[in-house]
């Protein structure tokens, strides 16, 4: 019996180590837009040399990584290449893809769901896909058995509350609306006591897109907030900002003019895989270190998933000479 047992978690060992291999290769595959912009300057014949450095630094910059976070880490590797301790292209991309993943560890946080009703405010511009998303959190927090509540605050846009009420019904989750133009404010109020009544371990509240330059519309985010507020001092729990890496550093901007209304507490950045921009995520994580909760790499539900910085890291880049030809 002891062999027997010894062997069975051999084999969820080996079962579990296969599915992260499968799921780091599936991240790779979704990340390849960023991966051959910057993988471009590798090549056969290609040697390390100070202009190879130079056309790194370049594409990193283009890869939308921010010059903070490309300044350090070039600053790191010249010494390194010039001393002869990266001595091979292979070493330089390792030792880049390593300064990377370091510089992402700070926003590797997962979210604990724990206060019940747990309130989470998503937030920002038209277009990132914050209704999608709020969909998908829903249907990976009841792959974990919570129960789930969607609040449709986007009562600018019909469509918005149709959307939400329409995968509240493929995920079988209860979604408090009120008619296009209603008050937000009110809308988030009585989600919560709703949710709050029945139980309910996680509220979304889905918000409308607004852009960070419209000040009207920051203030009634605003009103959510405070509305939220009065109920309970601690809400919301979690207040996420939803950007598309496809607008690479305009993303940054957003961060600070939503942090300005409501001070957030993570973010979700959705597209990765349309483009090549994907550095972004180095930029935004160096700059504010908050968390990135998520990251969405596709259509499917499955792609949205839990950020981490090595598979991140070891994504964006080919990881040796010959992956890159």
């Amino acid at each position: 019996m002891i062999f027997f047992k010894q062997n069975t978690q051999q084999q969820k060992e080996s079962d579990s180590n296969e599915q992260n291999e499968s799921q780091s290769s599936g991240l790779r595959s979704r990340l390849k837009k960023t991966r051959r912009a910057l993988g471009s300057i590798f090549g056969t014949g290609s040697k390390l040399d100070d202009n190879l450095v130079d056309d790194l630094e370049d594409h990193l910059i283009m890869a939308d990584m921010g010059i903070d976070a490309v300044d350090q880490i070039m600053s790191e590797l010249r010494p390194q290449v010039k001393s002869g301790k990266v001595k091979s292209v292979d070493e330089l991309i390792q030792f880049v893809t390593n300064k990377i993943s370091q510089q992402l560890e700070i926003s590797e946080q997962k979210l604990v769901v724990e206060q019940s009703p747990f309130v989470l405010l998503l937030v920002g511009v038209n277009g990132v896909g914050k209704t999608t998303t709020a969909a998908r959190l829903a249907h990976y927090y009841q792959s974990l058995g919570k129960s789930v509540m969607l609040a449709a605050c986007d009562t600018f846009r019909a469509a918005a509350i149709e959307q939400l009420q329409s995968w509240g019904k493929k995920l079988d989750i209860p979604v408090v609306a009120q008619q296009h133009g209603s008050d937000a404010a009110a809308v988030a109020h009585d989600a919560y006591e709703s949710a709050k009544a029945k139980n309910i371990d996680l509220l979304i509240i889905d918000t409308a897109g607004r852009q960070h330059t419209h000040s009207s519309l920051m203030e009634q985010l605003a009103k959510v907030n405070r509305v939220l507020q009065k109920l309970n001092p601690q809400l919301p729990h979690e207040s996420i900002i939803v950007l598309d890496a496809g607008n690479g550093q305009n993303a940054l901007s957003q961060v600070a003019h939503f942090n300005e209304m409501i001070p957030l507490s993570g973010m979700i950045v959705t597209k990765l895989d349309g483009t090549a921009k994907g550095g972004v995520v180095v930029a935004l994580a160096k700059k504010y270190q908050l968390p990135v909760r998520f990251i969405g790499v596709g259509e499917a539900m499955q792609d949205l998933r839990l950020f981490e910085a090595k598979e991140f890291a070891q994504a964006l880049l080919p990881q040796n000479l010959a992956e890159s030809e």
